[in-house]
C-alpha cells in the first residue's frame, strides 16, 4: 500500500510540474509577443514591480505565518506529548501550546536589490544630464537611421551598447542600441531601424523623412546611458575568432570590424588577433544595406593594404523571391556580387556548420578559437553543440570557446 501511495503521489507531482511548465511557457510566449508588438505596454507595466515589492513588505507585517513560542516549547515534553495528544491540557507536562506570528523579514531580502536599483537610477539620472551633441544624421534607403553623436568623457569598447532616451518622445523610456562605431573614431554612432512607435517618432524628429536639410539646433535632445559591456568585447583575446551574426544581430560586429581595421593599420599596436572568420545570415540584405557598405569599405581598404587574408567573410541569404532568383542567375558570372556589390559571392540557403567548423579546425589545429554569436536562441544552441563537438580532448589540440548574445 505504501508503494502504491508513493507512485500515486509521484504521478500527481509530475502532472503538477507539467502543468506549471505549460503555464510558464505560455506566460513567456505572451510576454515576448507583448514586448515586440506593444513595447510601451510592456515597459510601463513592468515598472509596477515597485508596488509588488511594497505589497510583499505589507504582507509580512500581517504576521500570517505563526509558530509556537520559545517559552511554550520549554514547557512541553516533546518526546512524551507527541504520542499522547489526548492528554494535552490535562497533563502538566503537556500544556496548551502558545502561538505567535513571526517577525517580518521580507524587507531584509528586498533591501539590497532596492538599494542597488536606486543607485543605478541615480547614476542614470546623472548621465542623462550630460550634454549629447548630434553631429550627423544619415538616412539609409532601407529605413535605417544612423546617428553620430559626441559626449564629453565618453569611452567605449568594440561591441558595447548604450541606452538612448529622447525626452521629447518620452521622458521615461530608455531603449538599448548597439554601438556601431569604433573606439578609434572621434564620435560614437548607432544604427536604428524603424520597427515601432518610438523608433518611428525618432525618425520623424530627426527630420529623416524630410528632403530638406535640418539645422542642428532643430534636432531633438538625446540623453545617453552607458556604455555597457557585451560578449563581443573579448574578440581580441584570441588569435583566431569566428564572428557569426543572424539578422539584426550584425550590429555589434560593425564596431568590432571597424576597430579591427584601425588596429591592424596601426604599426605601433600589437594585435593578438591574426584571423577573423565572419558569417552573416540574413533573410533580406536590403534591410541592412549600411552594413554591406561597411564590408565593401573594409574589403577595399584591406586589398589596398594587402591584408585580404586577415578577414574571411561569408554572407548567407535565406530568403528570396522568383524575380531575385532570375536576376541572380543572369549576373552570376560577374566579378562583383549582384546582391551586396562585394567581391565575395553571396551563398543561398543556410550554412552547413559541420563543414565550416571542420574546415576551421583543420586550418588551425592547435589554437584556441573564440566563437562570437549574436542572434536567436535556437541557432545559439546549435552553435554551442558544434563548439563542443569540434573541440579536441587533447589540451594541445584545437578548442572552440563559445560566447553568445541572444535575443
Amino acid at each position: 500500500m505504501l508503494g502504491c501511495g508513493r507512485r500515486a503521489l509521484r504521478r500527481q507531482l509530475d502532472k503538477s510540474l507539467a502543468f506549471h511548465k505549460v503555464v510558464a511557457y505560455g506566460i513567456a510566449v505572451n510576454a515576448k509577443i507583448i514586448r515586440r508588438s506593444f513595447f510601451e505596454v510592456f515597459w510601463y507595466t513592468h515598472h509596477l514591480f515597485l508596488l509588488f515589492f511594497i505589497g510583499l513588505v505589507i504582507h509580512g507585517m500581517g504576521q500570517l505565518v505563526r509558530g509556537q513560542t520559545p517559552q511554550s516549547l520549554l514547557l512541553h515534553n516533546v518526546t512524551y506529548c507527541k504520542d499522547h495528544c489526548s492528554e494535552w491540557k490535562k497533563a502538566t507536562q503537556c500544556p496548551l501550546p502558545q502561538f505567535s506570528g513571526n517577525q517580518p523579514v521580507t524587507w531584509k531580502w528586498l533591501l539590497g536589490p532596492m538599494v542597488l536599483h536606486i543607485c543605478e537610477r541615480i547614476v542614470r539620472f546623472w548621465r542623462s544630464q550630460q550634454k549629447v551633441v548630434i553631429t550627423k544624421v544619415v538616412t539609409h534607403s532601407s529605413g535605417v537611421l544612423e546617428l553620430h553623436m559626441k559626449k564629453h568623457g565618453f569611452k567605449m569598447e568594440p561591441g558595447q551598447y548604450i541606452f538612448l532616451q529622447c525626452p521629447s518622445i518620452s521622458k521615461l523610456e530608455w531603449h538599448p542600441f548597439t554601438l556601431t562605431s569604433a573606439p578609434e573614431e572621434e564620435f560614437f554612432s548607432v544604427h536604428i531601424r524603424v520597427v515601432g512607435d518610438w523608433t518611428g517618432a525618432l525618425f520623424k524628429a530627426c527630420g529623416a523623412e524630410e528632403k530638406a536639410f535640418k539645422e542642428p539646433w532643430k534636432l531633438p535632445r538625446l540623453t545617453v546611458d552607458g556604455p555597457y559591456g557585451a560578449a563581443t568585447t573579448d574578440i581580441f583575446h584570441y588569435k583566431v575568432s569566428m564572428c557569426i551574426a543572424a539578422g539584426i544581430g550584425v550590429t555589434p560586429f560593425a564596431s568590432v570590424l571597424k576597430s579591427i581595421w584601425y588596429i591592424s593599420c596601426n604599426p605601433n599596436t600589437e594585435l593578438i588577433l591574426e584571423k577573423v572568420y565572419f558569417y552573416w545570415i540574413c533573410r533580406d540584405p536590403s534591410a541592412f544595406e549600411w552594413f554591406a557598405d561597411l564590408l565593401f569599405l573594409l574589403e577595399t581598404q584591406m586589398a589596398e593594404k594587402r591584408k585580404t587574408h586577415f578577414l574571411s567573410y561569408h554572407i548567407f541569404l535565406t530568403g528570396w523571391d522568383e524575380r531575385q532568383a532570375t536576376h541572380i542567375a543572369l549576373h552570376y558570372d560577374e566579378k562583383m556580387d549582384v546582391i551586396t556589390g562585394l567581391r565575395q559571392k553571396t551563398f543561398y540557403g543556410r550554412p552547413n556548420w559541420d563543414t565550416e567548423f571542420r574546415q576551421i579546425a583543420e586550418n588551425h589545429p592547435s589554437n584556441s578559437i573564440g566563437v562570437f554569436f549574436c542572434g536567436p536562441k535556437t541557432l545559439s544552441k546549435s552553435l554551442q553543440k558544434m563548439c563542443n563537438s569540434y573541440s579536441s580532448v587533447d589540451p594541445r589540440g584545437v578548442h572552440f570557446h563559445y560566447n553568445n548574445e541572444s535575443f
